[in-house]
């Protein structure tokens, strides 16, 4: 029998020529059907075990789960990257010309700054290709989880970090001076909130997702 003889693929049973990333996404979308918890753990492990197959790149590359310790890796590159900038004078400075700033009333450098930690948090995160992170369940189907954590962490943080210190209200500022001040440490923490999340690869642990799912049906189990 030639080549042309062969029977043609058949679409329902995937690619023609599959990979391990293939197998990996199968095993993704299976995940996202099971109901019970042992079920889900049991796909994870399999999943785990794929990713640390010989010849398998997704083990260091690919991250699926957003986790607690996440979160406190970022919570850790956010504190370690806004630190320099709460004993810099610069950071008044800098909050004095966005609240000086204002045509017709409106701090036009400062939303033009808070729209630079979006973007450049999304950029570390989604197109610097430090790694390739799937989005999964975002939130009102829109914002991916972890993007939306990231910058919730490294923002509290700042706001934490410059109240500790007594740089938030030092000096009498304006409002407008204080949220130029968080903002300005934002930005480091952000950046300190995504490489600290991303670089050490997955994190173990149970997907903040699948507790929330847990949760909800344990109470409708006891309903």
């Amino acid at each position: 029998m030639t080549d042309s003889d062969d029977p043609p693929a058949d679409p329902s049973h995937g690619p023609s020529d599959p990979d391990i990333n293939d197998l990996l996404a199968k095993l993704d979308a299976l995940s996202d059907t099971v109901d019970e918890g042992h079920e889900r753990e049991k796909v994870r492990q399999t999943i785990s075990l794929v990713e640390r197959m010989p010849g398998s790149a997704a083990f260091t590359t690919r991250i699926t789960k957003y986790t607690s310790r996440d979160m406190a890796e970022a919570f850790v590159g956010a504190v370690l990257f806004s630190l320099p900038l709460l004993v810099e004078g610069g950071v008044f400075e800098i909050a004095v010309w966005f609240a000086a700033t204002t045509p017709g009333g409106v701090p036009v450098f400062l939303i033009a700054h808070v729209g630079f930690v979006l973007v450049m948090t999304a950029g570390l995160l989604y197109f610097a290709d430090f790694r390739h992170i799937e989005v999964r369940h975002p939130i009102l189907g829109v914002i991916p989880r972890r993007y939306a954590g990231i910058l919730l962490v490294s923002l509290v943080t700042s706001v934490f970090m410059l109240f500790l210190w007594g740089r938030l209200h030092e000096g009498g500022p304006t409002a407008i001076e204080q949220v130029g001040r968080v903002a300005i440490v934002w930005a480091a923490a952000a950046f300190g909130a995504s490489l600290g999340d991303i670089l050490p690869g997955e994190s173990q642990g149970e997907d903040i997702y699948d507790i929330d799912i847990d949760f909800d049906r344990d109470d409708e189990r006891r309903d």
